[in-house]
């Protein structure tokens, strides 16, 4: 393979490299205060905290995996994107007044007021479990760039990627992540623009050679429109993705903080229609970006190494053409942009995570009294151990990834553990009794374990095993604990009625 990083190429990514830093640094004196470090302090306008919430769904995951996928595939993974509107009003509508007038800032302790600790330990549990496993996943494609530029090995690229967004984060806190977003997320786009006229541009043919290319391969098509809930199809992608917008919206703590942060009511809302809204025509971009590379190797077969040809392997695509046949000082800025798109997911997560440590367990089990200086010490301590853990689950994931969109998808369907069901349940209705609510809980763990490991072990009686697709996990979790919940209550309610005349 030809590299051609040029002097100009690593003047771009170390500006931005400096940028970055420089960004948690000037923002190191805003993060002095837990208010400072968790919630920004609550005076930002609402197009930054949109822009960072464009940034929080634009993650490596899309940047590279969404490529992969429609170079390997199809667009039915975009499907995900189209339930957004009606998830961006529900959280505009509900989710978002909600917790600004509770003023906690842990996206789950109101779950403790309405059905017990239990409630608040198991919602917080999931979220630092589903982000344990988001952050390995990103911090994994960050570093691929790197280990196909440069022929270094993929674990010291993740240790170096993972030391530097954990610097980031434990200097700036959340208001310096929001700022980064914003930031990044001007450059991810420029990037991807980028990258898709030179593609274009670099086919005999254009665009209509590009349409010809796709049309024949069917590389556009949405999936199946069956009704089959075995496979991947245009519905269960649909609904998989509302769940998911749902869950980000609802009861994911580094959406909440962005809403807390946001100067106003007002600018809350227009904060997430932004982050919402646009995040669907930057996903088809990525997506039409996928198309692209296809039909550019279709047309330039010579170009593409024999090793990136399997589909396996077609999360590397993307980096490939980036180092192989980018102009000097593109190479540089899509790296970059990756970058971008990378470490203010991972910081982040780590901030969050942090904070729901401190509100959730340090705070409310361990010393409730903290001074605002054992407090702050708490977060910069569990921000840089998240640091730690999240660098081990990527160099985990380095060995035994395959496709990175789909093993994503997998896991926050998993490890989620169907923590919307248990908020859903306490929102739609004050009569549901906590007995209720923990076997609803109980009953979707259940469900969500035999959803996951039923088709994979030989040993499980094939009449038993699970016939959804594990898309479906989230979904199927999160229906399981409202149903249960609502029935055991329906069924409590009755057994305490005392007709009249009776004993």
């Amino acid at each position: 393979m030809s590299h051609h990083f040029t002097t100009l190429d690593t003047i771009v990514l170390a500006g931005y490299f400096a940028a970055t830093l420089g960004i948690g640094l000037y923002f190191r004196r805003r993060s002095k205060s837990v208010e400072g470090f968790t919630v920004a302090s609550r005076n930002l306008p609402g197009w930054l905290c949109g822009l960072s919430i464009l940034g929080a769904y634009v993650s490596s995951i899309s940047f590279l995996a969404f490529p992969g996928k429609a170079f390997a595939a199809n667009w039915n993974p975009f499907v995900f994107s189209l339930s957004l509107p009606i998830a961006t009003w529900i959280g505009v509508k509900w989710f978002m007044p909600f917790y600004r007038r509770s003023g906690h800032v842990s996206a789950y302790s109101h779950l403790e007021e309405r059905f017990g600790s239990w409630a608040r330990i198991y919602a917080s549990s999931c979220f630092i479990l589903t982000q344990i496993v988001r952050v390995g996943m990103i911090t994994y494609l960050m570093a691929l760039p790197l280990n196909v530029l440069l022929g270094w090995d993929l674990r010291w690229v993740i240790v170096f990627t993972t030391v530097l967004t954990t610097i980031f984060a434990f200097l700036g806190g959340i208001v310096a992540v929001i700022w980064a977003d914003a930031f990044q997320t001007v450059v991810l786009v420029g990037g991807a623009i980028a990258c898709a006229v030179l593609l274009v541009l670099g086919l005999p043919g254009g665009p209509g050679q590009l349409l010809e290319i796709a049309s024949v391969k069917d590389k556009f098509s949405l999936g199946s429109f069956g009704l089959g809930w075995g496979e991947p199809t245009f519905w269960v992608v649909l609904i998989y993705g509302f769940a998911t917008h749902l869950q980000n919206f609802g009861v994911d703590q580094s959406y909440i903080q962005r809403y807390h942060a946001a100067s106003s009511d007002r600018e809350a809302s227009r904060s997430i229609w932004m982050g919402g809204l646009l995040y669907i025509p930057l996903s088809a971009l990525f997506f039409f970006i996928g198309t692209a590379l296809f039909a550019y190797y279709t047309a330039h077969p010579e170009a593409l190494a024999p090793d990136y040809a399997d589909p396996a392997k077609s999360d590397f695509v993307f980096p490939y053409f980036i180092v192989t046949a980018l102009p000097s000082g593109v190479t540089g800025l899509l790296i970059a942009a990756i970058f971008a798109a990378a470490m203010g997911n991972v910081a982040s997560s780590l901030t969050s995570s942090a904070t729901i440590l401190l509100d959730d367990c340090y705070r409310r089990f361990f010393n409730p009294n903290a001074t605002e200086r054992q407090a702050i010490k708490f977060l910069r301590i569990t921000t840089v151990a998240g640091g730690l853990l999240s660098c081990a689950i990527a160099l985990a994931m380095s060995t035994v990834v395959r496709n990175a969109l789909d093993t994503s998808w997998t896991l926050a369907g998993i490890c989620s553990g169907g923590m919307l069901g248990l908020f859903l349940l306490g929102l739609i209705s004050r009569r549901i009794v906590n007995r209720g609510a923990a076997l609803g809980v109980l009953a979707g763990v259940a469900v969500i374990l035999w959803m996951t490991v039923s088709p994979h072990w030989s040993w499980w009686p094939e009449a038993t095993r699970s016939p959804l697709h594990r898309f479906l996990t989230l979904v199927v979790g999160t229906i399981t604990i409202v149903l249960v919940g609502a029935a055991v209550t329906i069924a409590s309610s009755r057994r305490a009625y005392t007709p009249p005349g009776g004993s």
